[in-house]
């Protein structure tokens, strides 16, 4: 049923149809001759039971990839580093129609961010990943525009750069990008001389020590990062509360990738918290005014949530560590370094299996662990005969 009058200058109609439409449509026209010849045309499709697609985002369906990205976040809980992903991905491709997107078409996106983009394999991965899990969502809700999920077909090595994607890349005056994989560890002396900068030694060839705020909190960080394989936010977001002395656990509900987990707490860890503890009770080593809160173990974050208050926290603890590092003759290593160090020893030192591991870590892809495989190569020969 359409109905229509004038108001003023313009013709405004409602379409209503029972069964096809969610909600009236609501037109305007400058004249009643140009309104009644575009309903004419439309009640005819809705007479078919088709909907234009321009009326689908107005009847609450899912029709571009931004349309898509939205409901996602609304309904589904999705890490800050997730958010940024698919906001650049929303920027990019956000326009393109959900209904259009096939096999064909992620092929065309990937090959369009290696030869027009220029971007790294592991940021394809990322954007492709973060789209994919958005379109799982669709898949799962039975949503039309969303009935397959192409990007999960995509084959293995999809991100690599092949020959005539290097040669595009060359003609932008760009290089073909290659996956780096940072393998940064601890060498010998290097955790020794560490421990002798955040307790205040003179570094070799400067004229005093490095002054350090917080003193025991960043020795106890560095700690907790070489026992536990920790990432620097779910260290520094700690309350009280989240830590279990009696049965040697931290429970994490902030992790990076939106999964609670219990980290095992050894005992030079469960040392370092109860030293810690110390000064700060005796507001040594640069504790002066702080004390143990409920809602903070660490001094350094109001406990703030949103994405700029945390990633301040992040910078400023990591030009701090990058301070300490350079003092002690590590000017190349970086603080996520001993996640990867803390990891490796779980495999050198312990005989726990990848998934004993992954669940301490909180690495959710099997893939990510097997790069620490070798580190058991001695264990592996031993079982042959």
């Amino acid at each position: 049923m359409t109905t229509k009058r004038q108001r003023g200058a313009v013709w405004a109609y409602v379409v209503k149809r029972k069964g096809l439409l969610t909600r009236p449509l609501y037109l305007t026209f400058a004249s009643e001759e140009e309104g009644d010849g575009y309903v004419k045309k439309l009640e005819a499709l809705l007479d078919r039971g088709v909907l234009p697609d321009e009326f689908r985002a107005q009847q609450g369906e899912i029709v571009t990839v931004e349309d898509a990205a939205r409901e996602y976040l609304a309904a589904q809980h999705v890490p800050e580093s997730e958010k940024r992903c698919l906001a650049v991905v929303v920027t990019r491709i956000g326009a393109t129609r959900v209904r259009a997107i096939n096999y064909k078409w992620a092929e065309s996106w990937v090959t369009a961010m290696k030869r027009e983009q220029n971007l790294s394999p592991v940021t394809i991965r990322h954007h492709v990943g973060a789209l994919a899990r958005c379109f799982d969502w669709g898949t799962r809700h039975s949503i039309a525009a969303l009935a397959v999920n192409p990007l999960r077909l995509l084959p293995k090595g999809y991100a690599t750069y092949t020959a005539s994607d290097a040669k595009a890349a060359r003609v932008l005056d760009g290089e073909a990008r290659e996956d780096v994989e940072r393998d940064q560890r601890l060498r010998p002396g290097d955790e020794t001389r560490i421990r002798a900068t955040l307790a205040g030694q003179q570094p070799k060839g400067k004229q005093r020590s490095l002054a350090l705020p917080s003193q025991a909190a960043l020795e106890c960080l560095f700690d907790l990062a070489l026992e536990t394989a920790m990432r620097m936010r779910e260290m520094y977001t700690l309350s009280s509360d989240q830590l279990d002395i009696g049965k040697k656990t931290i429970f994490l509900d902030k992790t990076k990738n939106g999964d609670k987990r219990q980290v095992p707490l050894s005992s030079p860890a469960l040392a370092a918290i109860k030293r810690y503890r110390r000064h700060v009770d005796r507001g040594e080593r640069g504790m002066d005014g702080f004390k143990f809160e409920q809602e903070r173990l660490f001094p350094w974050w109001n406990g703030e949530l949103d994405h700029d208050a945390l990633r301040a926290t992040t910078s400023k603890l990591s030009r701090q560590f990058a301070r300490i590092f350079d003092a002690a003759g590590c000017a190349d290593l970086r603080f996520h370094d001993l996640r990867h160090e803390a990891t490796s020893r779980l495999f050198e030192r312990t005989k726990l299996s990848d998934v004993e591991v992954s669940r301490i870590t909180g690495h959710k892809d099997p893939r990510v662990l097997r790069r620490y495989s070798n580190l058991r190569g001695s264990d592996l020969a031993r079982k042959l005969w």
